[in-house]
């Protein structure tokens, strides 16, 4: 299978009974994610789950806001 760049497939995880999960450490290096970071949780239907920090998702609409001046 070809690699995509910039595409990472971490394994799986196992929800625990709190509704917990544990991101993988190659994940966390790989994204910057440190102990006491904020993540948002993002849904869709169709789409699943996506977990961004607080910092990317405020420089997404920093971004939007900027385009929009």
């Amino acid at each position: 299978m070809e690699k995509m760049e910039g595409k990472y497939f971490f394994g799986s995880a196992k929800v625990g009974s709190k509704g917990q999960i544990v991101i993988p450490a190659e994940a966390r290096e790989i994204f910057g994610i440190k102990p006491g970071d904020n993540l948002i949780i993002l849904g869709d239907i169709e789409q699943g789950l996506a977990i961004p920090t607080n910092k990317r998702v405020i420089s997404l609409f920093e971004a939007e806001l900027k385009e929009d001046e």
